[in-house]
């Protein structure tokens, strides 16, 4: 008994272990089936989006937005946990001597808590060399973990607010949910085409970086943006849209080797992000206004948009979108904009709306005036 103890003891401690390197360190995809970290997602996400699915919009929205931070504090209270319990589990099974009488297992489980937190209360000391050992064993591993708690929070945040910083430069490039057909429209609107390939450029690293920054700390995909019609996997699907719109332009003008390589790189990050998590791709596409569309591109001087192209695209990119936006319950925005709707950067506390720029949303009129 006491060695089947001692065993589980010591694989547990392995297995924490292990998932940790993997989830604070190693800056690559596991493929391994079974992982702890992965395994507690998976329980944890299934009861929390089910309760978000009876919230009202609103209260839905901050429910989910509290998931990513609160079930990240709650695996490393998971980590700690499990090894405080495994090192007074071999304290147990080795019955290891303490200068304190006699020892049940929740003494030893005192003893291993304080140790590990490195706490050193005095009040139980081991008194034999295997205790001692493990003893030190353990307060040095509690001392490390919590400096890679330490380091690893900021290394998160730091991610979260490199990947907001496009998603909150779109609001104003293509509107409040983003629409890739709104980007070529304004920058159309303003004359300003030549620099497509410069924005799509930026793109391009965007989507790479959110590619490495999902697979090295996959907790950060359940992080919200700060708006409730705002989110990284918006933003991705309005840089597809933008792009495959971009491509399908009969004209050509906008279809450049930039254009292709960021819906390449786009596809690429929308597809490893659904396999890391192991969500399977739904068939089930956005509805398409064609008239719609094909009317916004000839406003914006396109000649016009190569409706087979245009579909065998979003063929490759949208049932990844969908699976994806089924599992983290983050609403796809439209393929054609709603331009009755108000950038975000135009409505606040104090105005409810302001008027648009001369390339932005609605102009301002020059009769307009503030009382």
């Amino acid at each position: 008994m006491n060695i089947a103890i001692g065993v589980a003891s010591v694989l547990l401690i392995l297995i924490v272990l292990l998932d940790g390197f993997e989830a604070m360190i190693l800056p690559r995809r596991v493929s391994r089936k079974f992982r702890l970290a992965k395994t507690f997602y998976r329980f944890a996400w299934t009861p929390w989006s089910a309760i978000a699915k009876g919230l009202s919009v609103k209260r839905r929205n901050l429910w989910l937005a509290w998931f990513g931070p609160m079930s990240l504090l709650l695996l490393f209270a998971m980590w700690a946990a499990i090894l405080v319990v495994a090192f007074a589990g071999l304290h147990w099974a080795a019955r290891s001597p303490m200068q304190a009488g006699v020892l049940d297992f929740g003494s030893y489980l005192y003893f291993s808590g304080v140790t590990f937190f490195t706490l050193g209360f005095g009040d139980i000391t081991p008194g034999g060399g295997l205790g001692r050992t493990l003893a030190v064993m353990e307060a040095g591993l509690g001392f490390a973990f919590l400096a890679l708690v330490i380091g690893y929070m900021p290394t998160i945040y730091q991610t979260f607010s490199r990947r907001e910083a496009l998603i909150s430069m779109l609001d104003a490039r293509s509107g409040s949910p983003p629409c890739g057909s709104q980007i070529l429209v304004r920058m159309s609107r303003a004359g300003d085409l030549r620099g497509l390939d410069d924005f799509f450029r930026s793109c391009e690293q965007w989507c790479a970086e959110l590619l490495e920054a999902t697979i090295s700390y996959p907790v950060i995909a359940y992080y919200r943006s700060q708006h409730d019609n705002q989110s990284w996997l918006g933003a991705l699907t309005a840089i597809l849209d933008a792009s495959a719109i971009a491509i399908s332009n009969l004209g050509g003008a906008t279809n450049t080797y930039q254009t292709q390589v960021t819906f390449a790189m786009a596809r690429h990050a929308v597809v490893d992000i659904a396999m890391l998590f192991g969500i399977p791709p739904d068939a089930v596409v956005r509805r398409l206004d064609c008239t719609t569309i094909r009317s916004q591109m000839q406003a914006a001087g396109f000649e016009g948009i190569s409706a087979p192209k245009l579909a065998e695209l979003r063929t490759m990119y949208e049932p990844f979108l969908n699976g994806l936006s089924r599992f983290f319950l983050l609403p796809l925005p439209p393929f054609s904009a709603d331009t009755k709707l108000a950038d975000n950067w135009q409505s606040s506390a104090w105005m409810k709306r302001v008027g648009g720029l001369e390339h932005l949303g609605d102009p301002i009129h020059e009769n307009e005036h503030f009382d």
